[in-house]
């Protein structure tokens, strides 16, 4: 028998895939996008796919489940609370799957979504790991908060919250100590709250050091797990449909996005999503643009400022980043909004203001300074004492809202979020002085 264990780090998702040697079959557990690395995987262990589980239909990324069914004829099992519009074996409580040596067993473990699941591997009459989806991670447990209007079947934070208590005090926490836990996520993740870098744990550590198996009243629980939660991405409910329905295949769906000509000119008013360093982007971009930089959280920022209802161009510095681009943005099923990607290398267009420090710190309240970080960061202390506090994901839906008598100057925490957050507000406020403070941030905030 084998665990392997993917990682995506810019989504901190795991997967799994479950290999019995002497049968050389293989059964995957909330595989990723792309299914490639999948079969790369049973090939090189001259193994056959024969199953894929789903612990619940997903909101931070899109899975390749129904694509690995088509190519492979592996059975997808999933809970049928799903109400899952793709081909699929009800794994409800109890249901089992016997994989040569190995038998897998569902438990029905509701509370980051009523339909989770969570699957345990039993190798030779011995629990040996369990794989709890979103419901259990190292260091926490999943949010409670997003199934309240999105998939077949809904529930409120409370409820779901109620129901977590459950699950994890009658159901994980009463398997051995010594079951390995396998989570879907690990730090970085908005599934959760306070999640653990760690990739693995035991249900014995995990109740030693996780606060939320902590002992509690029901009551006491509830309310820890429904406060501070973190934002949720606009994509969120749009890939709980997606993955749902069943997500078409990856490279067909990512080499089927519209390319056009270096330097293309989209429709006034276009949403224009420009990924380009901001250094690069302040000294020439297409008016409106939003500055969403390459790097290890694109996907997750594209979702949260642009929503599943809106289409938008993509463009980059070269055809290796734009490639590279629209894989991420697949992650999330947002290749199927993109109207064209380009590559823009012209240093005309739309210039921006460069911040300039001495101007700021010789006269700070000559400035309207706008605080672009999670609701929970400012909780946590203020930089700049009359910031305003508008997150960024709120940004293009509030920036009326910023006095328009000042320059205004846009700030995060380390200078990647704010090249976003300038660039929304300077196309909001066309008339008004619109400063990045970047990375002068980390010196700044310490004065």
């Amino acid at each position: 028998m084998k665990i392997k264990q993917f990682e995506d780090n810019g989504l901190a998702h795991y997967s799994y895939a479950i290999l019995s040697e002497c049968a050389q079959e293989v059964v995957l557990v909330d595989p990723a996008r792309d299914p490639q690395p999948y079969y790369d995987y049973a090939n090189e262990h001259d193994a056959k796919i024969i199953g894929v589980i789903e612990t619940h239909p997903h909101a931070d990324f899109v899975s390749s489940h129904l694509e690995i069914h088509q190519k492979t004829g592996a059975t997808i099992y999933t809970h049928s609370m799903v109400g899952a519009d793709y081909p699929h074996q009800a794994f409800d409580e109890g249901a089992e799957l016997q994989l040569g040596k190995i038998k897998l067993k569902s438990l029905h473990t509701p509370g980051h979504s009523p339909d989770g699941i969570s699957i345990v591997l039993e190798h030779e009459g011995k629990d040996k790991a369990v794989f709890t989806g979103d419901t259990l991670f190292i260091g926490d447990v999943g949010r409670p908060d997003l199934r309240e209007s999105a998939g077949n079947v809904t529930a409120k934070r409370e409820e779901l919250a109620r129901q977590m208590y459950h699950s994890t005090r009658e159901k994980l926490m009463k398997l051995a100590d010594e079951v390995v836990v396998y989570p879907a996520h690990g730090a970085g993740s908005l599934c959760g709250k306070g999640l653990s870098d760690a990739n693995s744990s035991t249900i014995g550590d995990e109740k030693m050091g996780n606060y939320a198996l902590k002992p509690m009243s029901e009551e006491e629980f509830v309310k820890v797990l429904t406060e501070d939660q973190p934002f949720v991405p606009k994509y969120f409910g749009y890939d709980v449909t997606l993955n749902k329905q069943g997500a078409p295949g990856h490279r067909p769906s990512v080499e089927g996005v519209v390319r056009f000509e270096n330097n293309f000119k989209p429709e006034d008013g276009a949403m224009v999503v420009d990924a380009r360093t901001e250094k690069t982007f302040k000294k020439g971009h297409i008016k409106g643009a939003i500055n969403i930089q390459n790097g290890g959280k694109f996907e997750t920022w594209l979702g949260s400022i642009v929503g599943p209802e809106e289409s938008y161009y993509l463009v980059a510095e070269s055809e290796e980043e734009l490639k590279e681009l629209i894989s991420k943005a697949a992650k999330i099923g947002y290749e199927l909004l993109i109207k064209g990607a380009f590559i823009y290398d012209q240093a005309s267009g739309e210039e921006s203001e460069v911040f300039d420090r001495e101007s700021f710190e010789s006269k700070r309240d000559g400035f309207t300074i706008v605080d672009i970080r999670n609701t929970s960061e400012v909780k946590a202390g203020k930089f700049f004492e009359n910031a305003i506090n508008i997150p960024l994901p709120e940004l293009r839906e509030r920036a009326s809202e910023i006095p328009k008598d000042k320059p205004v100057v846009v700030h995060c925490a380390g200078g990647y979020r704010s090249a976003a957050g300038s660039s929304i507000v300077e196309s909001a406020l066309p008339d008004v002085k619109v400063l990045d403070m970047s990375e002068a941030v980390t010196e700044l905030k310490q004065q």
